[in-house]
């Protein structure tokens, strides 16, 4: 979830057209291997944006606790947009569609167009040489991370937690016990304190 996660929550982030989840809840399929990795290898999540947007975060194709939101379509390392017209799926080899006239159709005047990068390295590289934002910018990056790290915290604590996006922290019920998975205890002197 903290490795491929931030580069495929990039993709529906940019495809729902907001930063801020709201609510996240989890549930574990097969958990951790004592000894070995702290996070499930198979996971199901659910994340809420404020306009009622959902994402669905998946690893397995076993029938979900979130209901009709998830179909027989099951992809690994994807996202799936569905919408009143049927659904798109793509990743960074392939796009396809229930119906192929979603991907043939010309989109309206007004329709938010991304831009295009072929070349990721190479975008990177025009970017330092240019002084421009690539065109995943550091805000990307961490609004992208940061939807791995809460699923992550609410597999761990087991509950369905509400996250304020402007303030960065867990608010509700259960928001003392997820706060603390924000960050690393930190043993001094390797901490935040930049007085010294």
């Amino acid at each position: 979830m903290t490795d491929w996660g931030a580069h495929h929550n990039a993709i529906a982030r940019w495809g729902i057209g907001l930063d801020g989840q709201v609510a996240v809840e989890a549930r574990v399929i097969t958990p951790p291997l004592p000894d070995g990795y702290a996070t499930p290898s198979e996971f199901e999540a659910m994340l809420t944006c404020a306009n009622g947007v959902r994402q669905v975060v998946k690893t397995t194709t076993a029938d979900s606790p979130f209901g009709a939101i998830l179909d027989e379509y099951g992809q690994r390392n994807g996202v799936k947009f569905t919408g009143t017209a049927g659904w798109i799926w793509v990743n960074r080899d392939e796009i396809t569609a229930s119906n192929k006239q979603l991907l043939l159709a010309p989109l309206p005047d007004n329709a938010v167009k991304l831009a295009v990068s072929n070349d990721h390295m190479g975008n990177f590289f025009d970017c330092l040489r240019s002084r421009h934002d690539p065109i995943a910018n550091v805000e990307t990056g961490h609004r992208s991370a940061s939807i791995g790290h809460l699923i992550i915290i609410a597999l761990r604590t087991g509950r369905k937690l509400e996250w304020n996006p402007e303030r960065e922290i867990f608010t509700g019920d259960d928001a003392a016990e997820a706060n603390v998975h924000r960050a690393w205890k930190m043993r001094a002197p390797y901490d935040y304190n930049l007085a010294g």
